[in-house]
Protein backbone atom coordinates (compact mmCIF):
# COMPACT_ATOMS: atom_id res chain seq x y z
CA UNK A 1 0.00 0.00 0.00
CA UNK A 2 1.32 3.50 -1.19
CA UNK A 3 1.57 6.35 1.50
CA UNK A 4 1.03 10.03 1.01
CA UNK A 5 0.17 12.07 -1.33
CA UNK A 6 -0.33 9.12 -3.60
CA UNK A 7 -2.88 8.30 -1.14
CA UNK A 8 -5.20 10.63 0.52
CA UNK A 9 -8.32 8.86 3.02
CA UNK A 10 -9.98 12.46 2.65
CA UNK A 11 -10.81 11.85 -1.20
CA UNK A 12 -13.78 9.59 -0.66
CA UNK A 13 -15.26 11.90 2.21
CA UNK A 14 -15.30 14.85 0.64
CA UNK A 15 -18.84 13.84 -1.07
CA UNK A 16 -21.66 12.53 1.20
CA UNK A 17 -23.08 9.79 -2.12
CA UNK A 18 -19.19 9.06 -2.08
CA UNK A 19 -19.04 8.84 1.66
CA UNK A 20 -22.55 6.54 1.47
CA UNK A 21 -20.64 4.35 -1.68
CA UNK A 22 -17.88 3.39 1.25
CA UNK A 23 -19.78 2.69 3.95
CA UNK A 24 -19.32 -0.92 5.58
CA UNK A 25 -22.18 -0.48 8.59
CA UNK A 26 -25.85 0.33 7.85
CA UNK A 27 -28.84 0.86 10.66
CA UNK A 28 -31.86 0.26 9.54
CA UNK A 29 -35.16 -0.19 12.55
CA UNK A 30 -35.33 -3.67 10.63
CA UNK A 31 -32.87 -4.40 13.66
CA UNK A 32 -34.71 -2.71 16.98
CA UNK A 33 -36.17 -5.00 19.27
CA UNK A 34 -38.49 -2.95 21.77
CA UNK A 35 -38.51 -3.91 25.74
CA UNK A 36 -41.87 -3.29 26.75
CA UNK A 37 -42.86 -3.65 30.47
CA UNK A 38 -46.54 -4.77 31.21
CA UNK A 39 -48.11 -4.02 34.61
CA UNK A 40 -51.62 -4.79 36.42
CA UNK A 41 -54.04 -2.12 36.33
CA UNK A 42 -56.70 -0.74 33.84
CA UNK A 43 -55.86 2.35 31.82
CA UNK A 44 -52.45 2.48 33.40
CA UNK A 45 -49.52 4.31 32.12
CA UNK A 46 -46.30 4.55 34.85
CA UNK A 47 -43.34 6.37 33.85
CA UNK A 48 -40.43 5.10 34.79
CA UNK A 49 -38.39 8.29 36.97
CA UNK A 50 -34.84 6.61 35.97
CA UNK A 51 -35.62 6.03 32.46
CA UNK A 52 -36.90 9.10 30.66
CA UNK A 53 -39.92 8.17 27.29
CA UNK A 54 -40.51 4.37 29.32
CA UNK A 55 -43.55 3.53 31.17
CA UNK A 56 -44.78 0.65 32.43
CA UNK A 57 -48.55 -0.28 30.37
CA UNK A 58 -51.50 -2.05 31.10
CA UNK A 59 -52.31 -4.73 28.89
CA UNK A 60 -55.40 -2.90 28.12
CA UNK A 61 -52.91 0.00 27.03
CA UNK A 62 -50.46 -2.52 25.07
CA UNK A 63 -52.72 -3.10 22.34
CA UNK A 64 -53.11 0.91 21.53
CA UNK A 65 -49.16 1.38 21.81
CA UNK A 66 -48.12 -1.61 19.59
CA UNK A 67 -50.18 -0.65 16.80
CA UNK A 68 -47.67 3.07 16.92
CA UNK A 69 -45.08 1.13 17.52
CA UNK A 70 -45.63 -1.40 14.42
CA UNK A 71 -46.38 1.65 12.53
CA UNK A 72 -42.75 3.47 13.27
CA UNK A 73 -41.30 0.31 11.76
CA UNK A 74 -39.89 -1.15 14.91
CA UNK A 75 -40.23 -5.22 13.98
CA UNK A 76 -40.47 -6.99 17.44
CA UNK A 77 -41.17 -6.11 21.12
CA UNK A 78 -39.53 -7.98 24.13
CA UNK A 79 -42.35 -8.44 27.26
CA UNK A 80 -40.89 -8.06 30.72
CA UNK A 81 -43.81 -8.78 32.99
CA UNK A 82 -44.71 -7.16 36.55
CA UNK A 83 -47.45 -9.49 38.33
CA UNK A 84 -49.59 -8.03 40.76
CA UNK A 85 -48.14 -11.09 43.51
CA UNK A 86 -44.69 -11.84 43.37
CA UNK A 87 -43.59 -15.48 45.91
CA UNK A 88 -40.25 -17.63 45.97
CA UNK A 89 -40.20 -19.05 42.64
CA UNK A 90 -42.25 -16.55 40.62
CA UNK A 91 -45.03 -18.96 40.12
CA UNK A 92 -47.06 -16.07 38.71
CA UNK A 93 -45.17 -16.46 35.37
CA UNK A 94 -46.79 -19.35 34.34
CA UNK A 95 -50.20 -18.92 34.69
CA UNK A 96 -52.34 -19.42 31.99
CA UNK A 97 -53.96 -15.44 32.86
CA UNK A 98 -50.28 -14.22 33.60
CA UNK A 99 -49.39 -10.95 33.01
CA UNK A 100 -47.27 -10.96 29.55
CA UNK A 101 -49.30 -14.21 28.76
CA UNK A 102 -52.45 -11.73 28.93
CA UNK A 103 -49.97 -9.01 26.68
CA UNK A 104 -49.47 -11.94 23.96
CA UNK A 105 -52.81 -12.49 23.23
CA UNK A 106 -53.53 -8.50 23.28
CA UNK A 107 -50.27 -8.08 21.02
CA UNK A 108 -51.10 -10.80 18.83
CA UNK A 109 -54.98 -9.37 17.96
CA UNK A 110 -53.38 -5.41 17.73
CA UNK A 111 -50.29 -5.59 15.74
CA UNK A 112 -49.81 -8.87 14.42
CA UNK A 113 -47.07 -8.13 12.10
CA UNK A 114 -44.80 -7.36 15.06
CA UNK A 115 -42.89 -10.62 16.98
CA UNK A 116 -44.29 -10.89 20.28
CA UNK A 117 -40.78 -12.03 22.17
CA UNK A 118 -40.43 -13.18 25.74
CA UNK A 119 -38.10 -12.47 28.65
CA UNK A 120 -38.19 -16.06 30.50
CA UNK A 121 -36.85 -15.20 33.61
CA UNK A 122 -38.46 -15.19 37.03
CA UNK A 123 -36.69 -11.84 38.50
CA UNK A 124 -39.88 -9.96 38.26
CA UNK A 125 -42.04 -12.32 39.73
CA UNK A 126 -40.02 -13.56 42.41
CA UNK A 127 -40.05 -12.07 45.92
CA UNK A 128 -36.49 -11.56 46.82
CA UNK A 129 -35.40 -10.53 43.18
CA UNK A 130 -33.25 -13.72 42.26
CA UNK A 131 -33.90 -15.67 39.04
CA UNK A 132 -34.85 -18.69 40.18
CA UNK A 133 -35.19 -20.71 43.22
CA UNK A 134 -32.81 -20.11 46.07
CA UNK A 135 -31.99 -22.96 48.17
CA UNK A 136 -30.18 -21.54 51.74
CA UNK A 137 -30.15 -17.92 50.12
CA UNK A 138 -28.25 -19.39 47.54
CA UNK A 139 -29.77 -19.73 43.53
CA UNK A 140 -30.65 -23.60 42.93
CA UNK A 141 -29.72 -23.98 39.27
CA UNK A 142 -31.32 -27.53 38.59
CA UNK A 143 -34.46 -26.93 40.33
CA UNK A 144 -34.77 -23.22 38.60
CA UNK A 145 -34.42 -25.56 35.05
CA UNK A 146 -37.54 -26.76 36.09
CA UNK A 147 -39.66 -24.23 36.54
CA UNK A 148 -37.96 -22.47 33.61
CA UNK A 149 -39.44 -25.43 31.36
CA UNK A 150 -42.76 -24.57 32.84
CA UNK A 151 -42.70 -21.03 32.30
CA UNK A 152 -41.89 -21.69 28.70
CA UNK A 153 -44.42 -23.62 27.75
CA UNK A 154 -47.16 -21.34 28.92
CA UNK A 155 -45.46 -18.57 27.24
CA UNK A 156 -45.38 -20.53 24.15
CA UNK A 157 -48.83 -21.81 24.78
CA UNK A 158 -50.14 -18.23 24.77
CA UNK A 159 -48.71 -17.19 21.42
CA UNK A 160 -45.57 -16.14 22.01
CA UNK A 161 -42.97 -15.94 18.68
CA UNK A 162 -39.45 -15.93 20.27
CA UNK A 163 -38.44 -17.65 23.49
CA UNK A 164 -35.33 -15.21 25.61
CA UNK A 165 -34.43 -17.36 28.48
CA UNK A 166 -31.86 -14.96 30.27
CA UNK A 167 -31.07 -15.95 34.07
CA UNK A 168 -27.39 -17.35 32.87
CA UNK A 169 -29.03 -20.71 34.81
CA UNK A 170 -26.63 -23.94 33.40
CA UNK A 171 -28.44 -25.80 30.65
CA UNK A 172 -30.84 -23.55 30.43
CA UNK A 173 -31.48 -23.11 26.54
CA UNK A 174 -31.39 -27.23 26.65
CA UNK A 175 -33.99 -27.33 29.61
CA UNK A 176 -35.75 -24.99 27.50
CA UNK A 177 -35.92 -26.66 24.10
CA UNK A 178 -36.82 -29.55 25.39
CA UNK A 179 -39.86 -28.51 27.27
CA UNK A 180 -41.04 -27.16 24.26
CA UNK A 181 -40.72 -29.56 21.83
CA UNK A 182 -42.15 -32.10 24.00
CA UNK A 183 -45.27 -29.29 24.12
CA UNK A 184 -45.22 -29.39 20.57
CA UNK A 185 -43.32 -26.21 19.75
CA UNK A 186 -40.13 -27.48 18.10
CA UNK A 187 -40.46 -24.43 15.57
CA UNK A 188 -40.36 -22.12 18.13
CA UNK A 189 -37.18 -20.60 18.55
CA UNK A 190 -35.02 -19.25 21.13
CA UNK A 191 -33.22 -15.95 21.42
CA UNK A 192 -30.44 -16.94 24.34
CA UNK A 193 -28.78 -14.39 26.75
CA UNK A 194 -26.11 -16.29 26.48
CA UNK A 195 -23.13 -14.08 27.41
CA UNK A 196 -24.84 -11.69 29.85
CA UNK A 197 -22.89 -9.81 32.93
CA UNK A 198 -22.97 -8.87 36.37
CA UNK A 199 -23.01 -5.06 34.89
CA UNK A 200 -23.58 -1.61 37.28
CA UNK A 201 -26.03 -1.03 33.98
CA UNK A 202 -29.12 -2.52 35.01
CA UNK A 203 -30.03 -0.03 37.67
CA UNK A 204 -33.00 1.34 35.81
CA UNK A 205 -34.21 -1.81 34.63
CA UNK A 206 -34.28 -2.99 38.32
CA UNK A 207 -37.04 0.07 38.83
CA UNK A 208 -38.80 -0.63 35.40
CA UNK A 209 -39.49 -4.29 36.20
CA UNK A 210 -39.76 -3.70 40.10
CA UNK A 211 -37.04 -6.00 40.64
CA UNK A 212 -34.09 -5.06 42.98
CA UNK A 213 -32.40 -8.60 44.54
CA UNK A 214 -31.94 -9.23 47.45
CA UNK A 215 -28.06 -9.36 47.05
CA UNK A 216 -26.34 -9.64 43.77
CA UNK A 217 -26.15 -11.98 40.53
CA UNK A 218 -22.65 -12.69 40.69
CA UNK A 219 -23.47 -16.24 41.33
CA UNK A 220 -24.31 -16.50 37.96
CA UNK A 221 -23.70 -13.48 36.13
CA UNK A 222 -20.41 -13.29 34.06
CA UNK A 223 -17.62 -11.28 35.71
CA UNK A 224 -16.70 -7.87 33.64
CA UNK A 225 -13.26 -8.95 32.79
CA UNK A 226 -13.70 -12.52 30.90
CA UNK A 227 -14.41 -12.40 27.64
CA UNK A 228 -12.88 -16.30 26.52
CA UNK A 229 -15.87 -17.23 29.04
CA UNK A 230 -18.41 -15.67 27.21
CA UNK A 231 -16.89 -17.67 23.87
CA UNK A 232 -17.76 -21.10 25.95
CA UNK A 233 -21.19 -19.77 27.06
CA UNK A 234 -22.42 -19.41 23.16
CA UNK A 235 -20.88 -22.16 22.08
CA UNK A 236 -22.97 -24.57 25.06
CA UNK A 237 -26.10 -22.43 24.38
CA UNK A 238 -25.76 -23.55 20.68
CA UNK A 239 -25.08 -27.03 21.43
CA UNK A 240 -28.00 -27.01 23.24
CA UNK A 241 -30.18 -25.37 21.03
CA UNK A 242 -30.17 -21.64 20.56
CA UNK A 243 -31.16 -20.16 17.68
CA UNK A 244 -30.33 -16.84 18.42
CA UNK A 245 -27.27 -15.82 21.03
CA UNK A 246 -27.25 -12.05 23.05
CA UNK A 247 -24.23 -10.40 24.93
CA UNK A 248 -25.64 -8.12 27.45
CA UNK A 249 -25.24 -4.96 27.95
CA UNK A 250 -23.65 -3.63 24.81
CA UNK A 251 -21.52 -0.85 25.15
CA UNK A 252 -19.10 -1.90 27.48
CA UNK A 253 -18.96 -5.40 25.88
CA UNK A 254 -19.03 -4.77 22.04
CA UNK A 255 -15.23 -6.48 22.01
CA UNK A 256 -17.47 -9.89 22.89
CA UNK A 257 -20.03 -8.81 20.76
CA UNK A 258 -17.77 -9.21 17.51
CA UNK A 259 -16.00 -11.63 19.43
CA UNK A 260 -18.88 -14.07 19.17
CA UNK A 261 -19.81 -13.08 15.49
CA UNK A 262 -16.86 -13.36 14.26
CA UNK A 263 -16.76 -17.28 15.82
CA UNK A 264 -19.35 -18.60 15.63
CA UNK A 265 -21.47 -16.51 12.21
CA UNK A 266 -25.17 -17.06 14.07
CA UNK A 267 -27.38 -14.57 14.47
CA UNK A 268 -26.20 -12.32 17.21
CA UNK A 269 -28.08 -9.96 19.28
CA UNK A 270 -27.14 -7.13 21.36
CA UNK A 271 -28.84 -5.79 24.90
CA UNK A 272 -28.41 -1.59 24.85
CA UNK A 273 -29.57 -1.91 28.93
CA UNK A 274 -31.23 0.70 30.81
CA UNK A 275 -27.97 2.05 32.44
CA UNK A 276 -26.68 3.03 28.46
CA UNK A 277 -30.16 4.47 27.79
CA UNK A 278 -30.09 6.56 30.99
CA UNK A 279 -26.93 8.32 30.83
CA UNK A 280 -27.68 9.71 27.38
CA UNK A 281 -31.20 10.22 28.13
CA UNK A 282 -29.70 12.82 31.16
CA UNK A 283 -26.14 13.82 29.26
CA UNK A 284 -28.83 15.09 26.19
CA UNK A 285 -31.07 16.78 28.75
CA UNK A 286 -28.04 18.52 30.66
CA UNK A 287 -26.99 20.08 26.63
CA UNK A 288 -24.13 17.95 27.40
CA UNK A 289 -24.63 16.02 24.55
CA UNK A 290 -26.04 16.22 21.20
CA UNK A 291 -28.75 12.83 22.21
CA UNK A 292 -30.31 12.02 18.87
CA UNK A 293 -26.20 12.24 17.17
CA UNK A 294 -25.52 9.82 20.22
CA UNK A 295 -28.06 7.92 19.81
CA UNK A 296 -27.58 7.04 16.97
CA UNK A 297 -23.54 6.93 16.58
CA UNK A 298 -23.72 4.11 19.78
CA UNK A 299 -26.53 1.98 17.38
CA UNK A 300 -24.42 1.71 14.84
CA UNK A 301 -21.26 0.96 16.50
CA UNK A 302 -23.24 -1.84 18.33
CA UNK A 303 -23.93 -2.79 14.65
CA UNK A 304 -20.48 -2.58 13.73
CA UNK A 305 -19.17 -4.82 16.01
CA UNK A 306 -20.94 -7.46 14.61
CA UNK A 307 -25.08 -7.18 16.44
CA UNK A 308 -27.64 -8.73 14.25
CA UNK A 309 -29.99 -6.71 15.95
CA UNK A 310 -30.50 -5.23 18.92
CA UNK A 311 -32.68 -4.59 22.08
CA UNK A 312 -32.82 -0.87 22.56
CA UNK A 313 -35.50 1.35 24.67
CA UNK A 314 -34.19 4.01 21.82
CA UNK A 315 -35.63 1.60 18.93
CA UNK A 316 -38.98 4.22 18.84
CA UNK A 317 -37.00 7.20 18.76
CA UNK A 318 -34.42 5.87 15.88
CA UNK A 319 -36.89 4.37 13.71
CA UNK A 320 -38.69 7.43 13.62
CA UNK A 321 -35.48 9.17 12.65
CA UNK A 322 -34.42 6.78 10.42
CA UNK A 323 -38.08 7.28 8.77
CA UNK A 324 -37.20 11.07 8.25
CA UNK A 325 -34.24 9.80 5.96
CA UNK A 326 -31.28 9.87 8.51
CA UNK A 327 -27.45 9.10 7.28
CA UNK A 328 -24.43 8.75 9.65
Amino acid sequence: MTGFPNSRMRRLRKHEGLRRLVQETTLTSDCFIYPVFVCPGTAVEKPVPSMPGVSQWSVDRLGEEARKIQDEGVPALMLFGIPEEKDAEGSASWRENGIVQQGISVLKQAAPELVAAVDLCFCEYTEHGHCGSLNNGELDNDATLKILARQAVSLADAGADLIAPSGMIDGMVGAVRSSLDEAGHPELPILSYAAKYASSFYGPFRDAAESTPEGDRRSHQMDPSVSDQALREVALDLEEGADIVMVKPALPYLDVIHRVKERFGVPTAAYQVSGEYSMIKAAGENGWIDEQKVMMETLLSIRRAGANMILTYFARDAARLLKKGWKP
